[in-house]
């Protein structure tokens, strides 16, 4: 099955050449093929899964400095797939620096924040009844926390509401991420022009003091491609199949190696240039790193206990794994899963191993090419894609010979963010 794609053709130069050595040489599908019992479906049918890969070497100087190597396997900027959750990773990040960007005393990440409705579509948020009693105020950080510990999608319309269309897509493609479009909430069905109004916002501190307020903002630019993007052979709606492709068209989208940069950038923002690095303190940086890492169940508020096993956000190395993630391992990262699209950028650490290496990847599993119907094969080929291909470069890595040790120690984080 090939995806029919309708979209225009773009340059997509490697704006990044700071970031990383890109290799032009066929590593990641020589690992494949030596490992073809795991991945030999894959291998046989590139154009049903649409498999993209990309995988990052580091390498230490003697003063822990990193220079990094790209592979890649079958990335395309211009083949479209949906992003799904993972354009909560950019969104968290801007909410963060817009926030250092209108530098106003008593404005934070956990200043109260209140969301109120002016327009159709739209609701208002007075509490975060997620939280416990008494601590139930809706802020900035407690809604990325809950971006990464279990990819809330209200907690993303929030800050995509406190954003705004323009906001978000200027300061993308401004800082080289040309390919990226970010233009609707998520879980939520509502117009495109729904879409381009956004809540009024009011931030206070204490909570009875008003520090900042913004009114309803209009997007006035019209991120849309061109051209339209059709998948598929048919698609559910209102309980019918439409036999006809689906359109794609004003969907979210954030090519694959636009969203490794983007976490490459939080993890070595030494390895960028400053015009493409996103505005954010060193404090910052720890809490989104924290966040990233942290499992669902070991964040005391929210308070998830066993709700969500370890590798509920993790599908490379563990998607097809339940139970604990050995301590030894840290993985920062953001998914996504929707439409039969997985997709995952990850920064992966083995303390015990002195291993470390970035990994980012998207499969289509939907072998019937028809979308909303919810027949997905992601449990019999998506999670177990995940988790070999994860597992397959962690032992390549740990195999690899390295001129220096790195000291990870900088990302031992610090759990107790509540």
């Amino acid at each position: 099955m090939t995806l029919r794609i309708i979209l225009m053709a773009s340059v997509f130069p490697c704006f990044l050449s700071h970031c990383g050595q890109t290799s032009q040489d066929d590593l990641i599908e020589r690992l494949l093929v030596r490992n073809k019992d795991s991945f030999q479906d894959i291998l046989e049918n590139p154009d049903l899964y649409g498999v993209q890969v990309i995988y990052t070497q580091i390498e230490r100087d003697p003063d822990n400095r990193p220079s990094l190597r790209k592979f890649k396997y079958r990335v395309n900027p211009a083949e479209y797939f949906y992003p799904a959750s993972t354009v909560k990773l950019p969104v968290a990040l801007l909410s963060l620096e817009r926030l250092n960007e209108l530098d106003i005393p008593g404005l934070s990440k956990t200043s109260l924040m209140l969301t109120d409705s002016a327009y159709s579509g739209q609701s208002s948020v007075k509490q975060d009844t997620s939280l416990s009693p008494g601590k139930m105020n809706p802020s900035v950080a407690q809604y990325i926390k809950k971006i990464f510990l279990v990819s809330d999608n209200v907690a993303f319309n929030r800050l995509f509401e406190f954003l705004g269309p323009d906001y978000i897509n200027n300061s993308l493609h401004g800082k080289g991420y040309t390919g990226s479009r970010i233009i609707h909430r998520l879980s939520l069905p509502l117009s495109l022009e729904e879409n381009r109004y956004t809540n009024p916002v009011r931030f206070f501190y204490p909570e009875n003091e008003l520090v900042y307020q913004q009114g309803l903002i209009y997007a006035e630019q019209d991120f849309t491609p061109v051209q339209r993007i059709l998948l598929g052979d048919g698609y559910i709606c209102n309980d019918s199949l439409i036999r006809e492709p689906m359109d794609f068209s004003r969907k979210n989208f954030i090519p694959l190696e636009e969203l490794h940069d983007m976490l490459v950038s939080v993890i070595f923002p030494g390895n960028f240039d400053p015009g493409n690095l996103f505005d954010l303190t060193e404090t910052d940086r720890k809490f989104i790193l924290s966040c990233m890492s942290m499992y669902p169940g070991e964040s005391q508020d929210p308070f998830y206990g066993e709700k969500y096993e370890d590798n509920y956000g993790k599908f490379l190395m563990f998607g097809d794994r339940n139970g604990k993630i050995p301590e030894n391992i840290r993985i920062f990262n953001k998914i996504g899963l929707a439409y039969g699209f997985m997709v995952e950028s990850a920064y992966i650490i083995d303390f015990d191993a002195g291993v470390e290496f970035f990994l980012s990847a998207m499969i289509h599993v939907n072998k019937n090419r028809i979308y909303n119907d919810g027949v997905y094969e992601y449990d019999t080929a998506g999670f177990p894609f995940m988790g070999k291909l994860g597992r397959m470069i962690h032992q390549y890595e740990k195999d690899r010979n390295r001129s220096h040790t790195p000291n990870l120690s900088d990302f031992m984080m610090n759990y107790t963010i509540d």
